[in-house]
């Protein structure tokens, strides 16, 4: 078997947010080495392979985005007996991976023994991890995503090496514990203690926008593999620039020209993938990140907030596609 590459860039999973489609279209730009899926609940019943391709629709394509980018899809649940026989089902699909999380501060996660509040006990991780490791193939690789730790990080370290003794080949570690959610900043410079511990490999990962924050985050962490999240849905560009940077590379970025063709992409996937009610909100939920960046965005997110009729989004967009591009002036205006 055909080893995969190391990553240096990774894309996050987020709920509600980095599903499918924008995994779709930000592979498409490039820079993203591998995906991680959003999670897959598992509480007390083996799921039929219906719902991981409904959350992992790239299990229908080898594991991997449209653009060759492979995905580890994400499992969630506390326990192991159960973890392990979904864990079963989900190698036999083709993932590109299975990743655990361990990190998630949802309340309604929390509430029911999942996610971050795992993280109380260690020994819920070990018996966890290493039920999954033994339940699938050893060619496939496990890997897992904590926090620092549920009310404070007294036991992050105790954490990590559960997770590694379990069996976990890789770790991210998001840099906040849950209760700091997603508040900055971002404690890296415990991920360089986790990393002194354990003997897997530890991606960084939490607070991220620029390269900037990416080059400071190698230097305190210590990881030269890091997990980008936000920072990408504002900036498809960033994990590109990253890489260049890492080899000591300029890299000018995307540029709204460039992008809006792919802007459309999404779209049209959208449209085709997703319920009618929640088409619009999809798309300017995705632009509402993208004007944090894009005066371009700004202005398309200005047009298009008060309208849900997918066939006038359609106008707007082939009208857009299809303009000159629009002075400085003009946007400022137009925003």
């Amino acid at each position: 078997m055909q080893m995969e590459p190391r990553a240096t860039v990774l894309l996050a999973p987020m709920e509600g947010l980095l599903d499918f489609v924008l995994r779709d279209i930000l592979t498409r730009v490039g820079g993203i080495d591998r995906c991680v899926s959003e999670f897959i609940r598992i509480t007390d019943q083996l799921l039929p392979e219906r719902v991981f391709t409904r959350i992992v629709p790239e299990l229908h394509n080898g594991g991997r985005t449209f653009a060759g980018v492979p995905v580890r899809a994400q499992l969630l649940g506390s326990d192991p007996a159960c973890m392990a026989e979904n864990a079963a089902r989900l190698a036999s699909l083709g993932p590109a991976g299975i990743d655990l999380n361990f990190g998630c501060p949802a309340a309604v996660v929390n509430r029911h023994g999942g996610g971050a509040s795992m993280l109380r006990e260690p020994e819920s991780l070990f018996r966890v991890v290493s039920a999954v490791r033994r339940a699938v193939p050893a060619h496939m690789p496990v890997s897992a995503k904590m926090r620092l730790g549920y009310s404070d990080d007294s036991r992050a370290l105790e954490c990590a090496q559960a997770i590694a003794d379990g069996g976990a080949g890789e770790l991210v570690v998001h840099a906040r514990t849950k209760a700091q959610a997603y508040r900055p900043p971002a404690y890296w410079e415990r991920i360089a203690d986790i990393r002194a511990v354990v003997n897997i490999p530890v991606v960084a990962n939490g607070e991220i926008w620029t390269v900037e924050d990416a080059r400071r985050c190698r230097e305190v962490s210590g990881c030269d593999m890091l997990m980008i999240g936000r920072g990408a849905v504002v900036n498809p560009g960033l994990g590109m620039a990253i890489q260049a940077d890492m080899r000591g590379e300029a890299h000018a970025g995307v540029s709204w020209p460039s992008l809006l063709p792919l802007v459309a992409q999404f779209w049209h996937i959208v449209c085709t993938r997703l319920d009618r009610r929640s088409q619009a909100g999809r798309l300017k939920q995705w632009l509402n990140f993208l004007r944090r960046r894009f005066p371009e965005a700004e202005a398309a997110y200005q047009s298009l907030k008060t309208i849900n009729d997918p066939l006038l989004i359609d106008e707007w967009l082939a009208a857009a596609l299809h303009a000159p591009a629009p002075s400085s002036a003009e946007l400022l205006v137009s925003a």
